[in-house]
Parts: structure tokens; sequence; C-alpha cells
């Protein structure tokens, strides 16, 4: 079942709890249990709209979920990207399961590349993956 069927499950639940059929009742149990409390793999991304900054936050959450989103429940997988439109002035962060892995205020004031953001998110899911290519240092001189 998709997430937007559940969501719309979930909200037919409050408003009606009494069901027809028993296929029903057991649609409204799983979307009453979404998300479960076990999800791990949760990514929220803050971005400013004054400052036009959700194409750049989008950008990057394409890049998290075709690094980390295969759709399956192994360990190490992103489970649900959310992006949070935020109009307080400047706000750029990323929190992975609750913990604040960037913030563009604290950083330098910059904004994350794609490499940096998927080493963080890979040292809070699951630090023993390797990311290949963008694990490789990039030689100085």
């Amino acid at each position: 079942m998709s997430l937007l069927a559940l969501v719309v499950s979930a909200a037919a639940c409050v408003a009606a709890p009494r069901h027809a059929s028993p296929r029903a009742a057991r649609r409204c149990a799983a979307a009453m249990a979404w998300p479960p409390a076990s999800q791990q793999g949760v990514v929220q991304i803050t971005y400013c709209t004054r400052c036009n900054w959700m194409l750049r936050s989008a950008w990057l959450a394409q890049e998290l979920l075709s690094t980390f989103g295969q759709g399956t429940d192994e360990p190490g997988e992103v489970a649900s990207i959310s992006l949070v439109p935020d109009a307080s002035g400047g706000v750029f962060t990323v929190h992975c399961n609750g913990q604040l892995i960037w913030d563009r205020k604290a950083e330098d004031p910059s904004f994350p590349e794609a490499k940096q953001l998927k080493q963080r998110v890979r040292d809070v899911l699951c630090p023993e993956r390797s990311l290949g290519h963008s694990d490789a240092q990039t030689p100085t001189g």
C-alpha cells in the first residue's frame, strides 16, 4: 500500500471508524499504525522559502534517495525524506533520525555538497556501509 493510500485510509478511519468489511478494517489498522514506531531512516530537510532554496533541497533529497532509497527494509536505507518549508530566513538544516547533521548557519555558511551529505547520512544510518567513489579521498596538490 502506498503512503498516499495509507494517509487517505487513515483520514477515512478517523472520519468513520465503523467498517462495512473486514478488508476495510485491516486497511484502517495498517493506516493508523503508520509510521511504525521502529521506523529508521527518516530524513528531514528544512529550507528557507524566502531564499528560494526549494530546488536545492529537492535536488539533495533526490541524491539521498538515489543512494539510500532502494525501497527495502534493510538497515541503512532511507525510509522517507520530508521537505519542510520555513519562512524565518536563511534556514537550511538536515536531520536524520532526529539528529542534526547539517545546519547552514553553523557550518561556514554554505550548503552541503551531495558527497558530504551522503557521508553524514551514512554515518547515522549505517556507519560500516561503503559509498564507493564518494568515500574516496581527493588528492591534494
